[in-house]
């Protein structure tokens, strides 16, 4: 496509009344193609909506421009019916990178899942989980007993590790949150920043006894008794935001939220 060429569109909505409706009149005013034939992929929705969409085609290289009908829409743009070709042309690109997910269950099956937010591990009982920490194949924690912990990307900073009292990550700075989630024992251990090129596992101490889930993203994987963490620099992303609605800025506004 030149830069004369309006970019053919391909459109992902959600189930929503908002969503489906957006779409019909999308789809009115600038038309569809199918998927290999599309230069950008549209999404409507919420943030679900959007992670679902970055995972079913990141392989593909399609970038992909989010119209928020949702309720928070983080990584989206407003909703509007108007200038949309214009506003592609002039939005800013952002790639984002997901973790790769390597979870051996309690019979020794491997499973691996992709994660653009984050990698989370919680407990499945009463119990509180008891996790070994290592990183680059160095023992960091031998025994962290809490609810769970999660390893957040830069662009999933700001969703679950949030909540989770993790730190905000600019996306510049190449770097993951490793954020405990209810810790017990060490309390006052709050968490790491850590490289992003590191690999982080995380072994389960009595996994039978304390029954432990990982969850990539949607993609849960129960029982486990170890899982490896690590980001793939292959597998990118490119996202698509107005020029007053960038992501870096809105990761930068959300550190001085009070």
């Amino acid at each position: 496509m030149s830069d004369k060429e309006n970019p053919k569109l391909t459109f992902i909505a959600a189930d929503t009344q908002e969503a489906q409706q957006a779409l019909r009149l999308l789809q009115e005013k600038y038309g569809e193609v199918d998927e290999d034939k599309a230069d950008i992929a549209v999404v409507l929705g919420g943030d679900g909506t959007m992670l679902e969409a970055i995972h079913s085609l990141y392989e593909t290289g399609l970038p992909i421009y989010g119209m928020n009908c949702g309720s928070v829409g983080f990584l989206l743009n407003p909703h509007r019916l108007e200038n949309l070709i214009d506003r592609i042309k002039d939005a800013h690109k952002v790639d984002i990178f997901p973790l790769h997910m390597t979870a051996i269950d309690q019979q020794g099956n491997k499973h691996e899942a992709m994660a653009f937010n984050e990698v989370s591990l919680l407990r499945e009982t009463r119990q509180a989980a008891k996790l070994k920490i290592s990183v680059d194949n160095i023992e960091r924690i031998p025994e962290l007993v809490c609810d769970g912990i999660l390893l957040a990307t830069p662009a999933g900073s700001t969703a679950y590790n949030l909540s989770a009292h993790g730190p905000i990550i600019p996306l510049s700075a190449n770097v993951l949150a490793l954020t405990p989630i209810s810790a017990f024992r060490p309390r006052r251990w709050r968490g790491a920043l850590l490289p992003h090129h590191l690999r982080v596992k995380i072994d389960v101490l009595s996994p039978e006894k304390r029954p432990v889930s990982a969850t990539a993203d949607s993609t849960e994987i129960r029982d486990i008794q170890s899982v490896e963490i690590r980001q793939s620099d292959a597998n990118g992303c490119t996202l698509l935001f107005d020029p007053d609605h960038n992501l870096e800025e809105r990761i930068l506004k959300e550190q001085f939220v009070a």
